[in-house]
């Protein structure tokens, strides 16, 4: 199966780092991978989105045309990519900061509220990793443990701190997504 995927919010919640994160995950596992990053002219507290596919086949272009599912951390960005998603696909919406509801009924909407669960894990900043663990356990694209691994990667040596609480963030966003 391909998987395209929107993430997509305000700069400086980690879109791209999770965007990064799950291709480097896929990449290791032997798919086709592409990662697009884009920013918006501010920056931080600007737009940024970026566009990832995964695939057993070859990849044409790295453009999510018609995305399977879209992570969307800021209102802005559910206005703009809602109608990307093809029918049955997923819409992971960070409900700590969006109050408006999907307007689509023909896929399947998470109301995940990665904000608030991320304080009550005591760091607001790994809202993005929330979003990426219900992505995982909502689509199947890549395994909890693979992707924890990437991050003991990334982190472990200069921050080793911060593994256990991507990790925990992960299962608490799968968890999420199971439960409700």
């Amino acid at each position: 199966m391909t998987h395209e995927v929107i993430m997509a919010g305000f700069g400086g919640q980690g879109v791209m780092a999770i965007g990064k994160i799950l291709a480097e995950t896929a990449l290791k596992t032997g798919k086709n991978v592409s990662w697009l990053p884009s920013y918006g002219p501010e920056m931080r507290g600007g737009t940024a989105n970026c566009n990832v596919i995964i695939s057993e086949e070859e990849i044409g272009s790295p453009i999510v045309t018609s995305a399977t599912a879209a992570l969307v951390l800021n209102l802005p960005s559910l206005e703009k990519f809602e109608n990307s998603i093809v029918p049955e696909g997923a819409l992971l919406v960070n409900s700590s900061l969006i109050n408006k509801e999907a307007s689509r009924k023909d896929i399947r909407t998470y109301y995940i509220p990665a904000n608030d669960i991320a304080s009550e894990i005591g760091n607001s900043k790994v809202a993005n990793m929330i979003m990426l663990g219900a992505y995982l356990e909502a689509s199947g694209a890549a395994q909890q443990q693979e992707v924890a691994e990437i991050i003991a990667e990334l982190f472990g040596s200069k921050k080793p701190e911060l593994v256990t609480l991507n990790k925990e963030a992960l299962s608490k966003g799968a968890e999420w997504v199971r439960d409700h």
